[in-house]
């Protein structure tokens, strides 16, 4: 456990970063964040493209690194450690996955050339040794930095290299205070710039299982996108995959039913989670890919099509009315549940959303476009799940069947668009939970819902059968547990001191929303001392309208710095 050196100015809170408040300083952050967003870091099957792009990051932050000229300190790129991949942590590299490598690369392949950047800056000893941890990847889709002032919109932005800056710029803030001092920090600092954060969390695993790195710290802080908020806290989430094929069932139909009882077991699963760390209950359930539609799982789908086709000659005209009645009472039940985001309903709304659905004829039936508002499955109440929102208008449609088909003249089918064959599907999404569940139970559970929203569609539609027949549920990529640690920690009290002298939210203190890189550090070592924080919000995270504001980023900076300087002491 850290303690506060009360021999140290940095200490009782009496050093000054007036750096940190000018406009030179967020023109330096603005500048790295503009240039590291430049750069598309998503994940790609062409592992030799990911190990480029990684490699021009490192390079701008080593070239950052040099100009700061901390004194004594080493960094190095530190290869992946293919035996990553025997740990109960390793999330299989599904986004490699190519005709020649149906089931992905393994570790030894994927990670050849790649590494997590490292530096270690030595003290004199004494004091707590400190490690930080953030990540240089980013979703899809990918879009370049445009500049608003000091705002800078980008994919990852926000998510995690306003963060990547915020690290450099704390950095450089401890180099000029112990340069004009002549002094040094007593503890050891350690500065972790991981890849796949994003896709599972191995880049963090390589560093976690290294025993010769953990030798060089005592505490952990993981940053990430918290609006400067402390979290001693994450909540878990687990990754699922539905897929499958049943010939002579239409599988897009029975998915309305699936993602209903996966949102009803959703419910169930906040219902009962009461820790004290999570008094907000943040567990949420996200879909985020159907078919060939979309782009993460833990992303929300805010875009996404199905046909409504009939078998008879002018049925569309016949039945436009009856449609519109339909579709209206389906989306009457989901904003029941979800709210209409068309209004400014919850305090942390980003955007509005223009329209629920359109509607155009397309041959003998009609083509639905769903509309939604992406972003952070964490998010998920402040935005609008399209693929939820689909799931309630095909439920509306098959209880309609028999009306629709009598007005027609001819069989209705639901299909959805570039995906024509309805006898195969494909569903991801995630689950949070909070550490009053284990993560084997939220799996069973998953499970246990898609099977009883397949047995419930073959009752409607009138199908014999087994419910489980040809689908398989997986959860082969991410599936982090949660955790908690004591918030009466000497280094929960360093950080809190050191956010309320750089202007930050110091409390409440809660478990964070969302799951990131800090469960394996935490579960790998049960008794470190493991906090989130961070610029940037979770309700830009992974959205189209991501975006970090600079003043924030500067004042994670100084944050970061005084609580360094907390955590270690100086001689």
């Amino acid at each position: 456990m850290s303690v506060v050196n009360p021999k140290n100015p940095a200490a009782a809170g009496e050093v000054a970063f007036p750096r940190a408040a000018s406009a030179e300083f967020r023109a330096y952050l603005s500048d790295l964040i503009y240039e590291m967003c430049a750069i598309d870091t998503t994940p790609h099957a062409d592992v030799a493209r990911s190990a480029q792009a990684e490699g021009q990051v490192f390079d701008i932050i080593e070239r950052a690194l040099h100009a700061i000229g901390l004194a004594g300190a080493t960094h190095e790129r530190r290869p992946i450690d293919p035996r990553i991949a025997e740990h109960r942590f390793f999330t299989p590299l599904y986004y490699t996955q190519t005709a020649d490598a149906p089931a992905g690369l393994d570790a030894a392949r994927a990670y050849a050339g790649r590494s997590n950047l490292l530096v270690h800056w030595a003290g004199s000893g004494g004091g707590c040794n400190q490690a930080i941890n953030v990540h240089i990847d980013v979703v899809r889709p990918f879009f370049g930095p445009r500049r608003d002032g000091d705002i800078i919109h980008s994919r990852g932005a926000c998510d995690n290299k306003g963060n990547v800056a915020a690290l450099l710029g704390a950095l450089a803030l401890l180099q000029e205070h112990v340069q004009a001092r002549g002094t040094r920090l007593n503890g050891d600092l350690t500065c972790m710039f991981v890849i796949d954060e994003e896709t599972g969390g191995n880049g963090s695993l390589a560093c976690a299982i290294d025993r010769r790195l953990k030798a060089q710290y005592d505490s952990l802080l993981v940053l990430e996108c918290t609006s400067g908020r402390l979290h001693p806290g994450n909540r878990g989430c687990v990754w699922y995959r539905v897929e499958g094929a049943a010939p002579g069932v239409n599988l897009f139909e029975a998915t309305g039913f699936i993602i209903a009882e996966l949102e009803d077991e959703g419910r169930a699963i906040r219902a009962e989670s009461n820790h004290p760390l999570y008094p907000h209950r943040p567990v949420q359930t996200c879909h985020g890919i159907i078919g060939a539609c979309g782009e993460h799982p833990s992303r929300i789908n805010g875009d996404v099509s199905f046909h409504i086709d009939f078998a008879s000659k002018d049925a569309a005209g016949r039945v436009a009315t009856l449609i519109d009645d339909v579709l209206a009472d389906g989306l009457r039940t989901y904003t029941a549940l979800y709210g209409d985001k068309t209004e400014q309903l919850t305090p942390r709304q980003t955007a509005r959303l223009e329209r629920h659905y359109e509607v155009r004829r397309a041959g003998d039936g009609f083509i639905v476009r769903v509309l939604g508002l992406t972003g952070h499955m964490s998010a998920i109440q402040d935005n609008d799940g399209a693929i939820t929102k689909l799931a309630a208008l095909v439920r509306a449609l098959v209880r309609s069947r028999p009306a629709l088909e009598r007005i027609a003249g001819g069989t209705m089918t639901l299909s959805l668009a570039d995906w024509p064959d309805v006898s195969r599907l494909v569903l991801e999404g995630g689950q949070g939970f909070v550490p009053t569940h284990a993560l084997e139970e939220v799996e069973q559970r998953v499970r246990a819902a898609v099977v009883r929203g397949m047995r419930r569609y073959r009752d409607i539609v009138g199908i014999d059968g087994d419910a489980t027949s040809g689908l398989r549920v997986s959860f082969d990529k991410l599936h982090n547990a949660a955790f908690a640690r004591p918030v009466e920690s000497a280094d929960v009290v360093n950080a809190v001191n050191a956010a309320r002298e750089a202007g930050l939210p110091a409390e409440p203190l809660v478990g964070w929303d969302a799951s990131c890189d800090s469960r394996i550090f935490a579960c790998e070592y049960p008794e470190l001392p493991v906090i989130t924080t961070g610029a940037g919000a979770l309700q830009d995270a992974h959205s189209d309208r991501e975006h970090i504001d600079v003043r924030e980023v500067a004042r994670v900076a100084e944050f970061l710095a005084r609580f360094v300087l907390r955590q270690t002491g100086t001689a």
